[in-house]
């Protein structure tokens, strides 16, 4: 599984600019308060599942986004969906409880994962996420996020969670 160093030489070699801060550990949305004030862009909350009938997920959203587990199935095209556990998550994304993040999309070397991004944060100017810690944040652009998950060969889908659609090209361009 990759690290910390590993996501930020990636970064590199993609030409994503990136900026990290280093904190305490922060555990769950709502925590760190005091640390997303002193850090621009939007800040995400970020949800491993798994649905009835086996298939993994990553939701990364903004972090006062209200997503409703029970009318979203349809819309992403799960079976019903609940929390996967910190050993799948392990195995699958290499980061633990607390540490989950869409940075985390790169251990997934077998494509065991969907990954669904909020709108919110598919048009944010800068998204921020756990390194695969979480005692830090890293900051990139918009620009840099597509180059991202361009660079996995990942495509998002993107979805608006206040009206619980699809969005065909979620990303500003």
């Amino acid at each position: 599984m990759k690290t910390r160093p590993d996501l930020i030489a990636f970064f590199d070699a993609q030409g994503i600019d990136h900026a990290t801060t280093e904190h305490e550990a922060v555990f769950r949305v709502g925590e760190g308060e005091e640390i997303k004030h002193g850090i621009a862009g939007a800040h995400t909350k970020n949800l491993f599942l798994k649905d009835a009938k086996g298939r993994l997920w990553l939701i990364s959203a903004q972090d006062s986004t209200v997503i409703d587990l029970k009318r979203l199935h349809p819309v992403i095209g799960s079976a019903r969906l609940s929390f996967g556990s910190a050993e799948l998550m392990a195995d699958a994304l290499g980061v633990t409880p607390g540490s989950v993040t869409a940075f985390a999309m790169i251990n997934d070397t077998d494509r065991r994962v969907t990954f669904v991004l909020d709108r919110a944060l598919a048009q944010a100017e800068q998204v921020n996420f756990h390194p695969l810690t979480n005692t830090a944040t890293t900051t990139v652009s918009q620009a840099g996020l597509r180059k991202f998950f361009s660079g996995l060969g990942i495509s998002p889908l993107v979805v608006d969670f206040t009206t619980l659609s699809v969005v065909e090209d979620g990303f500003v361009r």
